[in-house]
């Protein structure tokens, strides 16, 4: 067996491009998997720390159709006894200015001041605005960590004015960032001055109901689920603990498709190494027929060329492994990839496969040459 490893190395190092070639095919293959599986995890691992952050006695209202009334009809201590606070929300895209900077925040979240604590957003710096503020329609707002920064590049934010939609915004505040997976690029105000300067008077975005603990979820939702139907129709209650369950199919499906598209480059790199070791049996025929003559039996010929086959496979996934290792530590589309021990093991166990079953046909090739048909080979 040492003999035959070592006329495989020799047979492999022979050939130093071709060889190098057929084995960027694996390496791409191999990273394109680890990274694409990882780049799905780590979405999946943010959205998750998102829904988290939520908290797990909040429940969210989406649809068409909620309004103020249906928001204040949710906060009724009769109806819905087991309720601790109603906060509606509007969300949409603007662009903050203050002095010659601009940045384009992608929430402004108009809520009451319930929010703060019903969203779990804790203030950093400053103060969030109260009740009051929302009443008397003052034009105040906290930032994000991103929006602040972009703004006010080394100064405290709080007191400055902005410009939102053409008014001007006082910042009382802002956000603390709890994870790496925080929305930090939003900006916080008053729904009532939201709806004055930049969305109208038209449905809500969602509705954020806060239960008075987390085992009072499941009871807060028929609570509610009560009202919302002798009010509106069509409406989705959500919990933080249905969103997970959500999200994990969800999750589950975007890595399996990423890691299917990612296993067609593996795919295609087995079917270069078939297409490189039948070149090389075609080139070493008279070699198979000298070592047949001179008394190789069949599996030593056989175990040559699967040998130099996976040789090729394994090397190339090793590298590929070291590659995607690398590029993990770089963010792609937004992401920070999370690499998935399993998806490491899958992908060399993979390569390895590949040189063992797309490197069969050429091997079990030159194991049936006839040592007489091999030798006048020109």
């Amino acid at each position: 067996m040492t003999e035959i490893v070592r006329f495989a190395l020799r047979g492999v190092a022979a050939n130093k491009l071709r060889s190098a070639l057929t084995m960027l095919g694996i390496l791409i293959g191999v990273a394109a998997v680890i990274l694409l599986v990882a780049v799905g995890n780590g979405s999946a691992r943010q959205v998750s720390d998102r829904i988290e952050a939520l908290g797990t006695d909040t429940l969210t209202v989406t649809g068409a159709g909620l309004t103020l009334d249906v928001a204040q009809a949710l906060d009724d201590p009769v109806l819905a006894p087991d309720v601790r606070s109603v906060s509606p929300v509007v969300t949409t895209r603007t662009t903050i200015t203050y002095g010659g900077a601009e940045h384009d925040v992608s929430a402004l979240v108009g809520s009451t001041a319930t929010y703060f604590g019903a969203a779990n957003t804790p203030v950093a710096s400053g103060a969030a605005f109260t009740a009051e503020d929302d009443r008397a329609g003052r034009r105040v707002l906290l930032l994000g960590r991103t929006a602040a920064e972009e703004l006010f590049p080394g100064t405290d934010p709080v007191g400055g004015q902005v410009t939102v939609g053409g008014s001007l915004f006082t910042v009382v505040g802002v956000l603390a960032t709890r994870t790496a997976a925080d929305p930090a690029d939003l900006a916080i105000a008053p729904i009532t001055a939201v709806r004055q300067v930049l969305t109208g008077y038209g449905d809500l975005t969602s509705i954020l109901v806060e239960a008075d603990g987390p085992d009072r979820v499941g009871t807060v939702e028929a609570q509610i689920g009560t009202i919302l139907d002798q009010r509106v129709s069509g409406v989705r209650i959500r919990s933080a603990e249905q969103l997970l369950a959500t999200r994990d199919g969800t999750a589950a499906t975007f890595t399996a498709l990423l890691g299917a598209v990612a296993a067609i480059s593996l795919l295609v790199g087995g079917i270069g190494i078939t297409n490189i070791m039948l070149v090389t049996v075609t080139e070493r025929t008279r070699e198979i027929g000298i070592r047949k003559a001179l008394g190789a039996p069949r599996r030593a010929v056989l175990t040559q060329f699967l040998v130099e086959a996976t040789l090729l496979s394994v090397l190339g996934g090793g590298l590929g492994v070291v590659a995607a290792l690398i590029g993990a530590n770089f963010t792609i589309a937004g992401v920070t990839p999370v690499v998935v021990p399993g998806s490491v093991a899958l992908a060399l166990g993979v390569s390895v496969a590949i040189g063992l079953f797309f490197g069969g046909l050429p091997a079990a090739r030159a194991a049936r040459l006839r040592p007489i048909d091999a030798l006048r080979y020109e």
